[in-house]
């Protein structure tokens, strides 16, 4: 089974295809891990990544392609996975398409985590992590009990991505509608697109992803 899963940053879909790894045994793909590793390590790919995503703007395909492709070539991947930022653009859905024909493989189920962008906008802007368990917080809708300390280590220091802030995510948000957004009728012609509501809570969008496939 290969599952990708659509939506902007922040939609939530790393939440969901760990549990969906966990639940159905696909191996999760997520090129938004690989990329921030490789930017960690000061990679020769990571450094290229790190330029892209310090401005906000989706990475070029050479460089995400260079990561999926050799990722998918892996043993573990040999019983299906789960795709989570990749594709992100319909040359890149094209070029994902040859590689699976390649192995006689198709994509199973392309599902849409669709969300309210202002209501993303604030989701991401407000959340920041415990720099000690990564434990994650939001500035109003999850703060720890005791202001300033963390609810799952009492660690008092805090960390935010360089690029949760309303400018990075509007910016990021504008790439996705222009460059990804495009995916969904591509998707739609070939009869495997799903939609789901990716602003419900997290355990009713778990419950969507779930029917969808269950159905398959």
């Amino acid at each position: 089974m290969i599952i990708i899963l659509l939506g902007p940053p922040g939609a939530g879909k790393g939440t969901q295809a760990k549990r969906i790894e966990a639940s159905r045994g696909l191996v999760q793909l997520s090129t938004g891990d690989m990329l921030r590793a490789a930017v960690a390590n000061e990679t020769e790919v990571g450094n290229k990544a790190k330029e892209f995503m310090d401005a906000g703007k989706l990475v070029s395909d050479d460089v995400v392609i260079g990561i999926i492709e050799d990722r998918i070539a892996q043993q573990d991947c040999e019983k299906g996975f789960l795709l989570d930022g990749f594709p992100r653009t319909v040359a890149q859905a094209e070029a994902l398409d040859e590689m699976l024909a390649k192995k006689g493989l198709k994509v199973d189920a392309v599902i849409e985590m669709k969300v309210d962008d202002e209501a993303l906008i604030d989701r991401i802007a407000g959340r920041y992590t415990c720099a000690e368990c990564n434990a994650g917080y939001h500035d109003t809708n999850l703060k720890p009990r005791v202001a300033g300390v963390c609810d799952s280590c009492g660690s008092t220091n805090f960390i935010r991505r360089a690029d949760d802030n309303r400018e990075t995510v509007v910016s990021r948000l504008e790439a996705y509608h222009a460059q990804t957004a495009p995916l969904l009728p591509y998707y739609r012609e070939k009869g495997v697109l799903k939609t789901i509501d990716g602003m419900a809570d997290i355990d009713d969008v778990t419950a969507q992803i779930n029917q969808v496939l269950d159905a398959l």
